[in-house]
């Protein structure tokens, strides 16, 4: 209990007081949630060291999870990082359009990057539900591989198929590129929601085994997507709009409405909230606005670290974060749903 105390709370009060004690004992309730739960950030670039850095892995990935007891992060590479760029006000958009290739040869980049973290920096790549159990059970944190838009595709759906055997399960249609997919949130509408490509992409995913990921993309295409897919989607991060928790409005306008979200939910869905919030405890907050509107399975944890503001930088705070949830009245079955047990039903679903 001690050592939980020191982990959860310098500032807990002095040791044998009844503060220090509730601190232990919140402590000690959320390792025995993380025990019993597969914990996923079901959308993350790993921390400065992770997917968007060139330098060679270095493990901090793997020591950050292991002393947040956190099992599996859904590492992103992002297809069309190279034609990123921030605007005055601090907003995300491309700053050129792609030569022809250059974002499929940035997607095999990444996905080459990836594969030395799993072979030398403490991770294990996970392809399936069995997978994440085995490696949950042993202690041996986990890598989903997740790919943000499907840019590199180029029109071509044999990309599809290839970045599935190259361990991607978890396919985010749109990104800040204008593709042949669909529309997304900061873009001009272009397509009116999903093309017929789009609809071909999410059977093929179905097909393949992999999840159908629909952060960025607008409402009508999500709605789109929903009629098109017979498995859960995913919306892995984002935040209720008008959200009165969040710390910055520089992404008002990749939130989403009551009526967005429930779009997610009604295939059975969930939907995972950033962590662009001023602390854990408003973070907290932001979880229980999207379960105000739809219900606890239906909510779970994509920081889209590391972001700047966001709550949680490091993933040595993940248990800091399960404790919140029930210092903030989530339940012990609740929080094991938020941090990863739902996410896990859909990538059964979705991935087997």
């Amino acid at each position: 209990m001690a050592s939980v105390q020191a982990m959860l709370g310098g500032d807990a009060g002095p040791q044998g007081s009844t503060e220090a004690a509730q601190v232990a004992e919140v402590g000690a309730k959320a390792l025995e949630v993380l025990r019993k739960s597969i914990s996923v950030d079901v959308h993350t670039h790993g921390g400065p060291q992770g997917i968007y850095s060139p330098a060679p892995p270095n493990g901090m990935l793997a020591a950050g999870m292991r002393a947040g007891s956190l099992a599996a992060v859904c590492l992103s590479e992002i297809p069309d990082e190279p034609l990123l760029g921030r605007n005055a006000a601090g907003v995300t958009g491309i700053t050129r359009w792609p030569m022809p290739g250059e974002l499929y040869s940035h997607h095999l980049e990444r996905l080459a990057w990836a594969d030395e973290m799993v072979a030398h920096h403490g991770l294990q790549r996970a392809l399936t539900a069995a997978d994440l159990a085995s490696a949950h059970a042993a202690g041996q944190p986990s890598v989903i591989g997740g790919v943000e838009g499907l840019d590199f595709m180029e029109g071509k759906l044999e990309r599809l198929e290839e970045a599935h055997q190259r361990g991607i399960r978890s396919a985010q249609l749109v990104h800040y590129t204008p593709n042949d997919i669909g529309d997304f949130q900061m873009g001009v509408v272009k397509h009116d929601g999903l093309t017929a490509l789009g609809a071909e992409v999410i059977r093929g995913c179905h097909r393949l085994g992999m999840i159908i990921d629909v952060a960025h993309a607008t409402e009508q295409t999500v709605k789109a997507a929903a009629k098109v897919s017979t498995k859960p989607l995913l919306l892995s991060h984002t935040a209720l709009a008008g959200s009165r928790a969040m710390a910055s409005t520089r992404l008002a306008a990749r939130c989403v409405s009551p009526d967005h979200a429930r779009v997610i939910a009604e295939t059975g869905g969930v939907i995972g909230i950033w962590a662009i919030f001023p602390d854990l405890d408003k973070y907290v907050e932001g979880l229980k606005e999207m379960a105000d509107i739809v219900g606890v399975d239906h909510v779970c944890v994509g920081t889209d670290q590391q972001v700047a503001p966001g709550a949680l930088q490091d993933y040595a705070q993940w248990v800091h974060l399960i404790a919140a949830m029930l210092r903030g009245g989530f339940s012990s079955e609740e929080a094991g749903k938020i941090a990863g047990g739902n996410y896990m039903r859909i990538f059964r679903a979705a991935v087997g």
